[in-house]
């Protein structure tokens, strides 16, 4: 679980990323999450856009990512998901205390 001096950190961080995944129409599936999760392996720290034609909330979609890549939620901000894993091979990121 991250504290909030540590997802005010990531929010800085993320704050010049931009999303590398789209939700649509077809919601989240599991070639999605599966994809998610390689790409916070590589990265640490992504973007994810939710597109106007999603049916589900942003909030929803934002939890669904998040448990099923075993990432930490950063912010949900506007239709964009911000989404945080430590790497197990490169660490990049180091958060504060």
């Amino acid at each position: 679980m991250l504290t909030g001096k540590q997802k005010r950190f990531l929010r800085a961080k993320a704050h010049h990323l931009k999303p590398i995944f789209q939700v649509g129409k077809g919601g989240v599936s599991e070639n999605m999450i599966k994809q998610i999760a390689d790409a916070l392996e590589a990265r640490e720290l992504i973007k994810v856009s939710v597109l106007q034609n999603c049916e589900e909330d942003r909030h929803v979609v934002a939890e669904q990512l998040a448990q099923g890549a075993g990432a930490e939620l950063v912010q949900v901000i506007g239709n964009t998901i911000v989404l945080y894993k430590e790497s197990k091979e490169n660490k990049q990121i180091i958060l504060p205390r």
